[in-house]
């Protein structure tokens, strides 16, 4: 009989048809559990609404203590106005999105884009009730702007604060984690528990029901039989444990016995759960899908559509022109620097994959002595052909200036995975999983593997795969805002110029 780990604060039920059985204890009263969820999202909901009454207040008051004219003054319920007009709009959405769900908040990070894009839709029907009402003249331009820029991060320290709390809070005796009952066959529930963390935050394994595996030569009526009476045993257990969730770990190669489990496990009123394999847990954004008429799992979607194409492309060229027009006398500087260092040309191209993996040419500064013919190689620390001017160029990234032309043609974006040479990029896709997977989005003069450390000189397979991981989440979790963190990480952290040649 499998062995399962148990907690101090309940044991399992355990039965396996045709073995001896054993029951414990422990079943938690389900209106206990419930009432503590509900408390816990109530809490979240009432985290917004604090942020957001903060925020608002705090620009308020600031205001008026700012302008002793009473004039100038908001009136006196302006405020409150503002509040319960966004908090309205928030908590509502969240709350009909299931946002304050256990399993939502304990995403952290990951649901902080949906927070982005549920307050700039908040502000945009605040504005068109405004217009609609003739009563955006009633609010002081000056507050709204600063709840605009400041409500944004403190609704994100807010639920990061709420996440931890929360994290902290669950255990496997906690009454608010997920009850879960298991059926299937031995082997698949052994490779669950150890594949899962079975007794940890949000899920504790309360019983499992063991399938038989029937015999290949026995008749089919037979076969029905045996499966009928394990199922409807599980059954029985389920409607004693009262989980909150069933897992059903049968493979779906085994098509009939999934069937005759999800026939079996809907009369009951827990959440029924297919495990197709371990290789879904790879996808943990997976969704089911529907174009046209046909259905699909799908565990990959676009890196960017075409409204987040649009923004990208804008962000860019408008970034990229502004700053080509203000470093242009840096730029004449260094042109002329490297001009009077050593004899060539002032601009490096080199042909480099971009998006879709299409050949351009990129843009540096040259750092590197000027030879004819040279076959390429990768640039190492001490190397006798980098020049005096080329050493402070790479060590600070401005050789990578000229790369905003390359942005403006299109070739490019002002953030991305960081373009390789042609060699390397044939070298590394043959070792590196995924390592392809970089070339779904333009290249970018930055990157999210750079701000962390991860450019220079890649001597081995692990140091390239570290990069490219870190490029893999770029890719999946894209934002404007990352864009810009990005950017900022580039001039500001000093592991933007960890390992510089």
């Amino acid at each position: 009989m499998l062995q399962e780990r148990v907690p101090q604060s309940y044991e399992p039920i355990s039965l396996a048809p045709g073995r001896s059985r054993r029951v414990w204890a422990a079943v938690l009263p389900q209106r206990g559990r419930g009432v503590m969820r509900v408390m816990l999202s109530a809490a979240a909901a009432f985290a917004d609404l604090a942020a957001i009454a903060g925020v608002t207040l705090a620009s308020e008051v600031g205001y008026r203590l700012a302008f002793a004219n009473d004039d100038a003054w908001p009136t006196e319920t302006r405020g409150l106005q503002l509040t319960a007009l966004l908090s309205l709009i928030i908590v509502t959405t969240n709350a009909l999105r299931g946002e304050y769900a256990l399993d939502k908040l304990m995403e952290g990070r990951s649901g902080l884009r949906r927070i982005v894009s549920l307050w700039f839709l908040a502000w945009a029907v605040v504005l068109v009730i405004g217009f609609l009402t003739k009563t955006t003249t009633d609010y002081s331009r000056l507050v709204s702007i600063v709840v605009f820029f400041a409500g944004l991060p403190t609704l994100f320290v807010s639920r990061l604060a709420v996440s931890r709390i929360i994290g902290r809070s669950l255990n496997p005796a906690s009454p608010t984690v997920s009850r879960v009952h298991l059926v299937g066959y031995e082997e698949d529930i052994h490779a669950f528990y150890a594949s899962n963390q079975t007794d940890g935050p949000g899920l504790r394994v309360v019983g499992t029901s063991y399938l038989r595996r029937t015999d290949p030569r026995a008749d089919t009526a037979t076969r029905y039989e045996q499966l009928q009476e394990d199922l409807d045993l599980a059954v029985s257990v389920v409607r004693f444990l009262r989980p909150d969730d069933v897992f059903v770990l049968v493979p779906w190669a085994d098509a009939a016995e999934v069937e005759r489990c999800i026939d079996a496990f809907l009369r009951v009123p827990a959440a029924l759960h297919l495990r197709p394999g371990t290789v879904l847990d790879r996808f943990p954004d997976m969704q089911v899908a529907r174009i046209g008429k046909v259905s699909g799992i799908n565990i990959g979607r676009r890196p960017l559509n075409l409204g987040e194409i649009v923004l990208k492309r804008c962000f860019d060229v408008g970034v990229a022109l502004l700053a080509l027009f203000a470093l242009l006398p840096l730029l004449a500087v260094i042109a002329a620097a490297i001009k009077l260092d050593s004899p060539g040309p002032v601009f490096f191209r080199q042909r480099r994959y971009g998006f879709n993996q299409q050949p351009f040419d990129v843009f540096k500064f040259r750092s590197m002595k000027a030879e004819q013919n040279a076959a390429f190689k990768q640039a190492t620390r001490n190397d006798s052909r980098i020049t005096r001017v080329g050493a402070i160029l790479r060590r600070t990234n401005l050789d990578e200036l000229p790369q905003l032309l390359n942005v403006i043609l299109g070739d490019m974006s002002l953030v991305g995975p960081r373009p390789h040479a042609l060699a390397h990029d044939r070298s590394f896709e043959r070792r590196i999983a995924l390592y392809a997977r970089r070339h779904n989005v333009k290249p970018g003069i930055t990157g999210w593997a750079q701000v962390n450390g991860f450019r220079g000189e890649t001597q081995t397979d692990q140091a390239m795969a570290g990069r490219v991981e870190h490029d893999l989440y770029y890719i999946d979790h894209w934002s404007i805002w990352l864009d810009i963190q990005i950017m900022i990480l580039t001039v500001l952290s000093r592991r933007a110029y960890r390992n510089a040649r």
